[in-house]
């Protein structure tokens, strides 16, 4: 009871320490007060459910209600055409006191044109009062629609019919190099827009009234009215600008107050967001409002203001997820220290808070279908990289803090009356190098044990060479060895197993099975084979060894890998009765076939699926790391490759065929902790494919994003956590735990990281391939296999150098643009640089594996070491 109210009171005090950092982190910004009418206000009618674009406009009731919010906030409203439902504006701006700065839309449609000028023209005599001054076209020039000299009739025709001030809307570039424009009109309107330009926020009035000032310099006879002035507050970064709420009101504040000193005339685009403009200006172009589509204030233009109004409910969400989370996780954990708690739980309060922030982004965001579908699979692979966070928090925690292990097993002294029973040995060989084979059988005709056999099937190897020699060793060390050759022989190593299976001797009561490869130490059967003694265990597992550990560099590399699982993974399932059965150095009892049938020949990863089988049926394993045999790794990354892709693609097999097994229910014959480890054992690889997907998206939206930089948007928040972090996370892990349970030293466990990442994309292959396609052949791994020369090694990671090049070339593209060099580009051009570290890995690993062993001066070779046995 006191451990649950200790670990109750640890996860209060961290979700307590969560809101708080929420809360800092969204303090309410100090900034002037703008308390005074402005002066002016572009005006834009489009609702969520109109978009001129498609010809769908508001209503007049609708337009109505937009002049009675308005009014009192600006003395004045600008319009952009005189067309489109826009021609009531003036009637109903007149009935609550505003004027206008009535505009007409000019482009290359000539024919809309002239209907535009002469609503125009109608409408600014017919409401004389209301209409101030007017304005043909908007940035006509800048978009190049027509000649300046088109635009100069249109503004002499308008200037002829009217009274009222003339002029073009332009931005301030275009009037300094049309002095024959600024000649034609009666004012100069001007657009002044920092953002756009790419201004930093702290110099962005600065830069609005030096531009402003230049242009008086420029025409002093003239007036200037500002009639585009704003900031965005959502967006793509532009440049070193960065569109943001807290951004929009610090700039609108400042520039307020200095305007007013000034007696500038101004426009404040707008005032309210368009969401339809995302298609013609990218995502920045639908946030320039002061109110929101649904016609809600963005922030007050007095005292303080939140950069995002409803944290609250985000970081209430946030935190009742993580305390969902930590109460999952922690609440069964009895043998978890107190600082193993605390450490899972600031992880899992860190991934629940970017996860709430992720979809805090996306919630205050104007979204399509496309980006709702690009939205919810981000999140959706967010949530994905945050399970595989926690889990593997939970490893570190359970491994770093765990308190002394309950199942902790260790060789076994028999007594000296104990009953041996027979162990029936099974070897399962296949086109395997004669003389290795022989190693194998030496040393089991070594092994102290007074009642086995062995069981040596040659399974549809075709060549007499390669068998009858095993044949003759088999005879020569007598009748404990029998040797069984099979042609065409089904379900590959599965298919020879099950066969030795029918052909065990009856008195035996333990099958064990090697590798061909495997020279046991004599005292395995000894030390191992007492723990059946208890009724319920199955199987009885040591770990898998090598004794070609320094046969080069890249043999250190791969055995310093393997070493990891055996000494961390397996170790940490063994505490619940979770491990992985593995087809070498693996005893079951012979009952238990009868119990839950033979090995799988439809799987690839027959070992594994039985030892699953035989969890499901009750029986427990044991599991002890201290090694009794040792075998051979993969010579080249090709094998490597392929031994990596056959176990991962084997336990995709086994999750469709046991799936429901592993759910949450009482129907499932596992215990919820072998559920939890089978399940977080294999998220690892799913991460994987997730990063692969990961980085597919990221080149697609790269392409994008250098094709069209303007009108893209980086989608930066939603992908740092499952690269960057996620990455980061990873080594860190890899790095800590090996510290703390392998015998090596870093330079090594640096080894085994190189090594472990190069197998990235195969792994991410093998976890896609085996959850979308079946009946993928047994892939044996070549032993005494030769190097081929490097063009060879370079061809089997063609899929990783094409990745690899494609990510440079974006990293590149990203560099070369201007418009990225902010934060969010360079953010960007890192989480690229992120995904192609593990092709990277790849491509050195190949290069180690192929290069000369030069260190072989030093070095022993497994045929010196096998000697010594």
């Amino acid at each position: 009871m006191k451990a649950k109210i200790a670990t109750f009171l640890t996860l209060v005090f961290l979700v307590a320490i969560n809101l708080a950092i929420w809360s800092y982190v969204n303090n309410p910004l100090k900034l002037p007060s703008w308390s005074q009418t402005m002066m002016g206000l572009t005006y834009n009618s489009q609702r969520r459910d109109t978009n001129p674009l498609k010809g769908i406009y508001p209503t007049k009731q609708q337009i109505g209600e937009d002049m009675a919010l308005l009014a009192g906030k600006a003395y004045s409203i600008r319009t952009y055409t005189s067309l489109e439902g826009m021609e009531v504006v003036p009637e109903l701006a007149s009935k609550y006191g505003e004027h206008l700065a009535m505009g007409a839309w000019i482009d290359n449609n000539l024919e809309k044109n002239r209907r535009e000028i002469e609503s125009l023209v109608l409408l600014s005599n017919q409401y004389p009062k209301a209409i101030v001054r007017v304005l043909v076209g908007n940035e006509t020039l800048l978009r190049q629609n027509v000649e300046v000299e088109q635009l100069i009739d249109y503004i002499r025709e308008v200037k002829k019919r009217t009274w009222k001030p003339v002029s073009t809307a332009e931005n301030w570039d275009i009037w300094k190099v049309h002095p024959e424009l600024a000649a034609e009109v009666d004012y100069i309107a001007v657009h002044i827009l920092p953002y756009w330009g790419g201004i930093a926020l702290e110099d962005a009035v600065d830069f609005v009234f030096d531009r402003y000032h230049e242009l008086q310099k420029l025409y002093p006879d003239k007036p200037i009215v500002i009639t585009e002035v704003g900031w965005p507050s959502d967006g793509q970064p532009y440049g070193h600008a960065t569109a943001s709420l807290a951004n929009q009101a610090k700039f609108l504040r400042e520039f307020l107050n200095r305007a007013t000193n000034e007696n500038l005339i101004y426009y404040v685009v707008e005032a309210f967001d368009q969401p339809w403009k995302i298609e013609i200006e990218g995502t920045a172009g639908a946030y320039w409002g002061l109110f929101n589509i649904d016609r809600q204030p963005k922030f007050p233009m007095e005292g303080d203001v939140l950069a995002n109004p409803s944290w609250q409910n985000w970081a209430t969400g946030a935190a009742i997820l993580s305390f969902i989370l930590m109460a999952a996780f922690l609440f069964t954990r009895k043998s978890l220290k107190l600082t193993g708690k605390l450490f899972f739980g600031i992880v899992a309060n860190l991934a629940a808070s970017v996860l709430f922030w992720s979809a805090s982004i996306a919630a205050a965001q104007y979204q399509t279908t496309f980006s709702v579908v690009f939205w919810a699979i981000l999140l959706m692979m967010q949530l994905m990289a945050i399970l595989v966070l926690l889990t593997e928090s939970l490893e570190i925690a359970e491994v770093i803090w765990h308190r002394k292990g309950r199942r902790t097993f260790q060789p076994l002294t028999p007594d000296p009356e104990f009953r041996y029973p027979k162990v029936s040995v099974h070897l399962p060989i296949h086109n395997e190098p004669p003389e290795m084979v022989r190693k194998t059988l030496n040393a089991l005709a070594k092994v102290d044990y007074p009642n086995l056999e062995v069981l040596v099937m040659d399974n549809n190897s075709k060549d007499p060479a390669v068998w009858q020699p095993v044949q003759a060793d088999c005879e020569r060390l007598g009748p404990m060895f029998r040797f069984f050759h099979l042609d065409n022989w089904p379900g590959y190593k599965a298919g020879a197993i099950n066969f030795a299976l029918t052909n065990t001797a009856e008195d035996a009561e333990i099958i064990a099975v090697i590798d061909s490869d495997y020279i046991l130490s004599p005292d395995w059967l000894k030390s191992m084979v007492p723990y059946f003694d208890r009724e319920n265990v199955g199987f009885v597992q040591s770990p898998q060894d090598y004794r070609d550990l320094y046969q080069g560099t890249f043999k250190t590399m791969c055995y310093w890998e393997y070493a990891g699982f055996f000494n961390i993974g397996m170790v940490q399932r063994n505490e619940y009765n979770a491990i992985i059965q593995h087809g070498t150095m693996t005893m079951i009892r012979k009952s238990a076939f009868d119990k839950v049938g033979a090995w799988g020949e439809w799987c690839i990863c027959e070992d594994s699926e039985l030892g699953l089988r035989l969890y499901e049926a009750g029986y427990d394993s044991v599991y002890c790391k201290q090694s009794f045999g040792r075998g051979l790794m993969p010579d080249t990354f090709s094998g490597y490759m392929t031994q990596r892709f056959r176990w991962v693609y084997g336990a995709m097999q086994i999750i469709k065929q046991h799936w429901r097994h592993f759910l949450p229910n009482k129907n499932s014959a596992l215990t919820s902790a072998q559920r939890y480890y089978f399940v977080a054992g294999w998220l690892p690889w799913f991460s994987d494919a997730l990063a692969l997907l990961f980085t597919v998206t990221s080149l697609i939206l790269t392409a994008l994003l250098v094709a069209d930089p303007r009108h893209s948007e980086l989608p930066v928040d939603a992908f740092l956590l499952p690269t960057i972090g996620l990455f980061a996370f990873k080594v860190l892990r890899g790095l800590w735990l090996y510290k703390a349970r392998v015998a090596c030293s870093l330079f090594q466990a640096l080894g085994a990281a190189l090594a472990g990442l190069s197998l990235t994309h195969t792994v991410a292959r093998g976890t896609l391939q085996g959850l979308f396609t079946s009946g993928k052949p047994f892939m044996r791994t070549p032993k005494y296999e030769q190097q081929g020369p490097l063009v060879a090694g370079l061809l089997i990671i063609w899929q990783e150098l094409l990745l690899l090049v494609l990510l440079l070339a974006g990293i590149i593209a990203m560099q070369s643009i201007e418009h990225f060099d902010n934060l969010s580009g360079r953010l960007w051009i890192a989480v690229l640089s992120v995904q192609s570290v593990p092709y990277i890995a790849t491509l050195l690993t190949i290069l180690i594996s192929v290069a000369p062993n030069y260190l072989k001066g030093h070095q022993l070779s497994a045929d010196q070491m096998d000697s010594d046995q």
